[in-house]
C-alpha cells in the first residue's frame, strides 16, 4: 500500500501458485518479461500507445481537430499492426524460448509482421488506385502478413486457431485435389485471388471481426482492465464471500456468484477460473470439496460469465454485426438464460453440498434458500432497470428546462455523485483479501457501501447502450475514460477525506495506476486481436470456396435428415471447433459455419426460428468446448490453482454444465425463454416457469430432491423439467401444430395478415446447383396493405404468379429476404401453413406438476424414516 492508500480492493493475492501465474501471462499477458531497460520500456510504451490510439479513434478529437482521421480500414489495419508487433515481442517461440529478453530474430519478426499489418493504412492511396489488380509488392507483403499473423496466434492463443486456419487456408488452395471426396471438392484459387481476398480487403482478415476488435471489443477490454486495475474486481469478490460464505457450501456459492460478476468486466472464461478461482478454490477445498470438485465449480461457472449479458465475452457486440439486430436485443435474448443458468448451478453446489454432507454457520432450509436467490437476482436485475430508468426520466427533465446546457450540469451531477460515493466508501476500514482474510470479512452491508463509486462505471456503461442507445464504442470511450478519471482521483480523494495528507504522492500514484491499466488493458488484447483476425481468415474461406454449403450436405447425410440428430450433430461439431480457441474467435468461426446449417437444414424439416436463437445455440456449444476435455482450457487453469486432474476438472465440469449444454436445445424450439416476441407478463411467467424447470432438472442430474433420489425419481424430475420448458412437444404429438391450406390462398391471406405479420410458406425446385429442395420459409409480410401480391413483394423481395393451376416464383429481388433465405427461381409453393386452433400447450403443466408431487411425497415420507431413530 502507497500513502493515502488506494482502495480496499488492491490488497494483492498471495496465495496464487507458479501454475496459475503461468496460466495468466500465457493466456493473457504475454510470458515475456525482459530485464534489459530498452526492452522494458518498449513492452511497455507499445503497449500504452496502442491503448491512446484506440482511444484517440473512438474520440470525437480527430473530426473536431482535423488530425489524424482514419477509416475503419485504416484503423483496422494499425489495431492489427500493434497486435500482431507484441505478439512477438512479448510472447516466446517456444516454452523453452528465453523470456528476459527478446531474440534478435523476434526483432525482426515483430517489425516485418506490423509493416505487413500496416500496409493497408501505409499504401492505402495506391491500393485503392490499382483495386483488383495487385500489384507483386501487394502480393508479397500479402502472404508474409498471413503467415506471420497466424504464428502471431499461434505464440498467443496456442496451436489449434492456427491449425483451424491452415486447414480452411489449405483447402482454398487446394480444394480442387483429386485426394479429396467429391462432396466438398471445389476449383480452388490463385494465390493473386485467395491474398487479395484475405489480405487486400475487407472480406478477410480485415473483415467484420477485425473491425469489431478494433471499434469496440478494445475499448470494453480496457474498460475491464481499468475497472479491475481499480479493484473492482475484488471488490465483487469479497461483497459475493460475505453474503454467502456462511452458507451451506458458502465459498462454491460464493464462487458462483463472483463469476457472474467479473464476467461482466473480463470477458474471457479463463481470466475469469484465473481471476476468482485464486480465492474460491483453496476456500472450497477447504471446506470439503475435492480439488477436481472445486475446479470444476469454478470453471462452470466462469463458463457462464461469458453466457451472461451485457457484454458476452464481447459476443453481444459481433451477434449484432452478424444478426443485424440492435444491441439491446442481443441482451434481452440472452439474459433469462443465464439467469437461470447462474441460479441452477448455486443450486447444485447445494446440493453438492448436501450429498458430502457439509454444514454451515446457518442452516437454511433448501426452499428458502432457493427462494432467497431467485429473489435477490431479480432484485438486482430490477434494481440495477429501475436506476437506469429514472436516470434516463431525470436525465430528459434536465434537458428539456436547460437545453444546451444540461450536458456539463449532467456531468457536473454525476461527478459529484462519484466524489461523495467515495467519501462515503474512504470512512471504511482496509480488508484483507488474502484467503484466510477471506474467511473474516466484515458484513455485506459494510462491503456494499465500501465499493458503491465501483458500481458508477458500470452504469454508465448501461446507461450509454440501454437508455441512450448509443453505440458500443460510444458507450465503451465514455465509460473507460470516466475509468481513467477514477483511477487517478480515488487515491488522492480517499487521502484527503480520511485526513492522511500525502495527497501529492496518491496523485502520483494514481497517474501510475492509470497508465499501468492502460498497458494491461493492451496487453490482454494481443492474442484477442490476433484471434479476431485469423478468424478472418476463416471467415474469408468461407465466402471464397462456399464450404457452408458443405458443411450443411455433411450434417444432413450424418443426421440421415432427423431434426434432433441434425441439432445434436452441430452441437458436437460446434464443440470441437470451438477448442483451443478464446470466446470472439469461438463465435465467429461457429456462427461462419454452422449457423447456416441450422437455419437451411431446419428450414427442411419446418423449424423456423429466429436468427439470433441460432447464434446462440451455436456460441453456447462452441464455450462448451471450454470446459470439455481434452482441450477445455478454462477446466486446465482451474486444475493449475486447485492441484487437481485436468481431465477430472473438465469431466466434472461439463458435468457441473450439462444445464449450459440443455438449454440451447430448449430455445430452439421455445424462443420464449429468449424473449422474442412476448410481452412483459408473458416474459415474468416464462421466467418463473424456466427458472422451476430448470432447479427441478438439476436435482433429476444431481440425484438429489429433498433427499438422495432413485433412479426412477431422477428420471421422474427430468421429464417434468423438460415438460415445463417445452410442452407444446407433448401438444404435438396429440394435435398438429399447423394446417395446411391450398397455395392459391396465399394473396388472399397476405392481403388480410396485420401488420408485421409473416407467413410460413412451404416451398420446392431445383437450386443453381441442380439439386432438389424443399423448406418452409417464414416470409415477412412489412405494413399491411390492399394487394398482397404487392406486399409480398415490397417486404421479402418475392413475386409471386399463379400458372397452370399453381403458383410459382417469377422474379426474386437482388439482396433481398427472400434471395437470402435460399429461394430461387421457377420454385412452387406447396403450401401454406397456418397455425391451428387447438388446446393451450400449458395444459401440460397439470400431469408435470402432479408427478413432481408425487416424487416429493415419496421423497419426503422416506427422509421422514431415516430421520425418525430406530
Amino acid at each position: 500500500m502507497t500513502s493515502g492508500g488506494r482502495n480496499l480492493s488492491r490488497t494483492e493475492p498471495t496465495d496464487r501458485g507458479p501454475a496459475a501465474d503461468d496460466f495468466i501471462t500465457d493466456n493473457d499477458t504475454g510470458a515475456r518479461a525482459p530485464t534489459g531497460a530498452l526492452n522494458r520500456r518498449i513492452l511497455w510504451a507499445v503497449p500504452l500507445a496502442w491503448s491512446l490510439f484506440q482511444l484517440w479513434i473512438a474520440s470525437p478529437l480527430p473530426y473536431e481537430l482535423g488530425v489524424f482521421v482514419v477509416n475503419n480500414a485504416q484503423g483496422r489495419s494499425i489495431h492489427l499492426a500493434f497486435a500482431v508487433f507484441l505478439a512477438f515481442t512479448a510472447f516466446p517461440t517456444l516454452k523453452r524460448s528465453p523470456r528476459h529478453r527478446i531474440p534478435a530474430q523476434d526483432w525482426i519478426l515483430a517489425l516485418l509482421g506490423a509493416f505487413s499489418a500496416g500496409y493497408l493504412y501505409l499504401f492505402w492511396d495506391g491500393l485503392a488506385a490499382r483495386s483488383g489488380a495487385p500489384s507483386g509488392q501487394d502480393l508479397t507483403f500479402a502472404c508474409i502478413g498471413v503467415v506471420l499473423l497466424m504464428e502471431a496466434a499461434r505464440r498467443s492463443l496456442g496451436f489449434p486457431l492456427m491449425a483451424v486456419a491452415a486447414v480452411f487456408l489449405a483447402y482454398v488452395f487446394f480444394g480442387s485435389s483429386d485426394l479429396l471426396p467429391d462432396v466438398i471438392r471445389w476449383r480452388g484459387a490463385s494465390v493473386e485471388r485467395a491474398m487479395s481476398h484475405m489480405w487486400l480487403t475487407t472480406e478477410g482478415v480485415f473483415g467484420v471481426a477485425l473491425g469489431v476488435s478494433s471499434g469496440f471489443v478494445f475499448l470494453f477490454v480496457l474498460f475491464g482492465a481499468l475497472l479491475n486495475q481499480a479493484g473492482a474486481g475484488n471488490y465483487f469478490l469479497s461483497l459475493a464471500f460475505a453474503t454467502l460464505g456462511h452458507l451451506r457450501g458458502g465459498p462454491a456459492k460464493a464462487a458462483v456468484i463472483a463469476s457472474a460478476a467479473t464476467g461482466l468486466i473480463s470477458g474471457s472464461s479463463i481470466a475469469n477460473v484465473v481471476t476468482t478461482g485464486t480465492f474460491t478454490i483453496p476456500l472450497m477445498k477447504k471446506v470439503g470439496f475435492s480439488p477436481s470438485k472445486a475446479g470444476a465449480v469454478e470453471v462452470a461457472s466462469s463458463i457462464n460469465g461469458v453466457l451472461t449479458p451485457p457484454v458476452m465475452g464481447a459476443v453481444a457486440f459481433l451477434m449484432t454485426e452478424y444478426v443485424g439486430i440492435p444491441y439491446i436485443e442481443v441482451v434481452k435474448t440472452a439474459i433469462v438464460p443465464a439467469a437461470i443458468s447462474y441460479v441452477a448451478l448455486i443450486y447444485i453446489v447445494h446440493l453438492e453440498a448436501l450429498k458430502m454432507g457439509m454444514t454451515g454457520t446457518s442452516r437454511t432450509n433448501t426452499l428458502v434458500f432457493l427462494l432467497r436467490a431467485v429473489l435477490v437476482i431479480c432484485a438486482a436485475i430490477l434494481l440495477g432497470g429501475g436506476l437506469l430508468w429514472l436516470a434516463g426520466e431525470a436525465v430528459a427533465l434536465t434537458e428539456q428546462f436547460l437545453g444546451a446546457a444540461a450536458v456539463p450540469v449532467i456531468v457536473a451531477v454525476f461527478l459529484g455523485l462519484y466524489v461523495l460515493a467515495l467519501r462515503h466508501a474512504a470512512r471504511a476500514p482496509e480488508i484483507d483479501l488474502s484467503v484466510e482474510g477471506m474467511q473474516h470479512l466484515p458484513p455485506t452491508g459494510q462491503i456494499f457501501r465500501s465499493g458503491l463509486h465501483y458500481l458508477l462505471p458500470i452504469l454508465l456503461l448501461m446507461y450509454l447502450l440501454m437508455v441512450e442507445r448509443k453505440s458500443p464504442g460510444f458507450a465503451a470511450f465514455w465509460s473507460a475514460s470516466f475509468m481513467l478519471l477514477m483511477l487517478v482521483t480515488q487515491g488522492p480523494l480517499r487521502a484527503f477525506f480520511r485526513g492522511e495528507g500525502q495527497v501529492g504522492a496518491a496523485l502520483r500514484d494514481g497517474c501510475a495506476e492509470a497508465l499501468d491499466g492502460l498497458v494491461i488493458g493492451a496487453r490482454n488484447m494481443i492474442g484477442l486481436a490476433c484471434a479476431m483476425a485469423v478468424a478472418g481468415i476463416i471467415v474469408g474461406s468461407v465466402t471464397l470456396t462456399g464450404i457452408g454449403q458443405v458443411m450443411a450436405e455433411f450434417v444432413e447425410f450424418l443426421s440421415g435428415g432427423n431434426l434432433m440428430a441434425m441439432l445434436f450433430f452441430v452441437a458436437l461439431i460446434s464443440i470441437v471447433l470451438g477448442m483451443g480457441l478464446p470466446t470472439t474467435a469461438n463465435y465467429i468461426v461457429v456462427s461462419s459455419l454452422m449457423a447456416g446449417v441450422v437455419v437451411e437444414l431446419g428450414a427442411q424439416n419446418g423449424l423456423i426460428v429466429p436468427l439470433v436463437a441460432v447464434h446462440m445455440f451455436v456460441f453456447y456449444f462452441g464455450i462448451m468446448a471450454d470446459v470439455t476435455p481434452p482441450v477445455g482450457l478454462a477446466s486446465f487453469a482451474a486444475a493449475a490453482i486447485s492441484g487437481g486432474d485436468p481431465l477430472k476438472t473438465g469431466f466434472q465440469a461439463f458435468f457441473y454444465s450439462i444445464r449450459t449444454a440443455l438449454l440451447p436445445f430448449l430455445f430452439i424450439f421455445n424462443t420464449d425463454l429468449l424473449l422474442i416476441d412476448v410481452t412483459w407478463q408473458h416474459a415474468i411467467v416464462v421466467f418463473i416457469v424456466a427458472m422451476a424447470a430448470m432447479l427441478i432438472f438439476a436435482a433429476g442430474t444431481m440425484g438429489w430432491f429433498i433427499t438422495r433420489s432413485r433412479l426412477w425419481e431422477s428420471l421422474a424430475l427430468v421429464l417434468v423439467a423438460l415438460t415445463l420448458f417445452r410442452p407444446g412437444f407433448w401438444l404435438d404429438r396429440v394435435q398438429p401444430p399447423y394446417e395446411d391450406l391450398p397455395p392459391a390462398q396465399i394473396f388472399d391471406l397476405a392481403r388480410a395478415a396485420p401488420d408485421g405479420a409473416s407467413l410460413r410458406v412451404g416451398l420446392e425446385g431445383m437450386t443453381l446447383d441442380g439439386d432438389h429442395k424443399a423448406a418452409t420459409f417464414q416470409l415477412p409480410l412489412g405494413p399491411a396493405g390492399p394487394d398482397g401480391a404487392a406486399r409480398l413483394s415490397r417486404a421479402a423481395g418475392l413475386d409471386l404468379v399463379e400458372r397452370d393451376g399453381a403458383v410459382i416464383v417469377d422474379m426474386i429481388a437482388f439482396g433481398g429476404p427472400a434471395e437470402q433465405m435460399g429461394i430461387d427461381f421457377d420454385w412452387t409453393v406447396t403450401a401454406i401453413e397456418e397455425p391451428a386452433k387447438r388446446l393451450p400447450k400449458e395444459i401440460f403443466y397439470l400431469p408435470a406438476l402432479l408427478l413432481l408431487g408425487l416424487v416429493s411425497l415419496v421423497q419426503s415420507r422416506r427422509k421422514q424414516r431415516e430421520e425418525t431413530p430406530a
